[in-house]
């Protein structure tokens, strides 16, 4: 639910961020491209490339206490699953419309699986270090029959269906419903078929989460608080992102301290559940998400993390907790309207947590939207991923490295690569006068360019 309510009492100060390869598949796939010329030195690993190997003493410390981990099995779990990300986007982009998914399981995230609809992918998939699936349907086709259900979500009563999604791990469109003849009469009135979805049965449902450092508190209109995502900048501007819900365009907000702060810019809920804020002098924009105790955790790009990932998330209400990815392209129906395309994870929040940050090892993920449960008994909550806020608000960033703002041009080239725009899988761009695939989701960095970061970019 809303969860709006009056800002009462004072609420003691909080840190605040500045005074703010592939072998042969068929014969159209793509062979693992050679390296490409460059006078750079040694090309970074995956892990390199996205601070993984050089995670925050916070991050480590949470992944321990929230995933159960050994100091050596956390660190272990950030390499592997920034290779993984790497090894995941070569395979999607080679296996084109037969792949049909990619996540990592273990305590280490040690094992990536694929799937496909082609037996043949199997000997490609296992060169990969990837554990092969054949299965029925593609991602695409898993999509398609989501979005019929998004539709009828707009005509007819889905109340009793408050969450549907692709579970790549089943290869089925899973329905949560409260029971499995509302989940059968969604489906029908869909027109969706039904050997391609399953049910879930689940007496919770989602409710958004509203009651700035990444996690901090704001208020809204002096009536509701809810947290910062990240900070970004557009041209001059400072700012952060954080969840639509949260306010609308025009709605003034103060921050942790209740000092006057900013202005929201744009806001969009329900469809997607994305806002961002202007702030005013006296707050500046910082790369920092809060963790435990006001401690700060670097963030260094926003690489998109594969399914199965940890996942860390920080809010004003319950701080710091750390779960997985559990699954992407996640439509939730909440009371106040539906949104499509959030991340569904079990990392546990509660009221107020809305629009806080979500980072995988230092990479930003998105803005918490809403979810079920609570931090004593745990829950799901889902988040907005933040590429997509940055891209459809021009916005940039702020990060640990360097990013050009999000440029209104393409420097002369049709389709060249630039800092500072978001790049998707299967994204072709020409730099240096090569082609260049994009291996994995991220808004561009100066020192990302295609020629040096194989962990990103898949030389064509």
């Amino acid at each position: 639910m809303a969860g709006r309510r009056r800002a009462v009492a004072h609420r003691a100060a909080l840190a605040a961020l500045g005074t703010l390869a592939l072998t042969t598949l068929h014969p159209s796939a793509s062979a693992e491209p050679a390296a490409p010329p460059h006078d750079r030195g040694p090309l970074p690993t995956a892990a390199r490339t996205v601070g993984a190997d050089t995670p925050s003493a916070e991050v480590l410390r949470a992944m321990q206490r929230d995933l159960r981990l050994t100091p050596r099995q956390a660190s272990a779990r950030l390499v592997n699953e920034a290779e993984a990300g790497t090894r995941a986007g070569v395979l999607h982009n080679a296996l084109g419309k037969r792949f049909a998914g990619a996540w990592v399981k273990g305590a280490t995230s040690a094992e990536l699986t694929v799937a496909t609809t082609d037996r043949a992918d199997v000997p490609a998939i296992q060169a990969q270090g990837a554990k092969a699936v054949v299965v029925r349907w593609n991602l695409d086709q898993l999509r398609a029959v989501q979005k019929q259900l998004d539709t009828a979500a707009r005509r007819v009563d889905a109340s009793a269906t408050p969450v549907w999604y692709v579970d790549v791990r089943s290869n089925r469109v899973v329905v949560q419903a409260t029971t499995r003849a509302a989940a059968a009469a969604f489906v029908k009135a869909a027109g969706a078929p039904g050997d391609h979805t399953a049910v879930r049965v689940s007496a919770q449902r989602p409710r958004l989460f509203a009651d700035i450092v990444g996690g901090d508190a704001y208020y809204i209109d002096d009536e509701a608080r809810c947290s910062i995502g990240f900070s970004i900048t557009k041209a001059d501007q400072q700012g952060f992102v954080s969840a639509g819900h949260c306010g609308q365009a025009g709605s003034t907000t103060k921050g942790f301290d209740e000092t006057d702060q900013g202005v929201f810019q744009a806001s969009t809920f329900p469809g997607e559940d994305m806002s961002w804020i202007a702030t005013n002098a006296n707050w500046t924009a910082t790369p920092n998400v809060k963790g435990d105790g006001g401690a700060l955790v670097p963030v260094e790009g926003s690489v998109e993390a594969v399914v199965g990932a940890a996942v860390c998330r920080s809010g004003s209400t319950t701080g710091w907790h750390c779960g997985t990815i559990q699954q992407r392209d996640t439509t939730v129906n909440y009371a106040e309207g539906t949104v499509n395309g959030l991340t569904q994870t079990d990392v546990c929040a509660e009221p107020g947590d809305s629009g806080g940050s979500y980072i995988s090892g230092s990479e930003a993920q998105g803005v918490t939207s809403g979810g079920s449960g609570d931090c004593t008994a745990g829950g799901t909550t889902f988040f907005q991923p933040v590429n997509p806020i940055l891209d459809a608000f021009g916005l940039t960033l702020k990060t640990t490295g360097e990013t050009t703002a999000v440029p209104t041009d393409n420097s002369g080239v049709a389709d060249g690569w630039s800092s500072g725009r978001v790049y998707r899988v299967g994204t072709t761009v020409t730099h240096g006068q090569v082609r260049y695939r994009c291996l994995q989701t991220h808004q561009a960095q100066n020192v990302w360019a295609p020629d040096v970061t194989p962990a990103l970019w898949q030389r064509l």
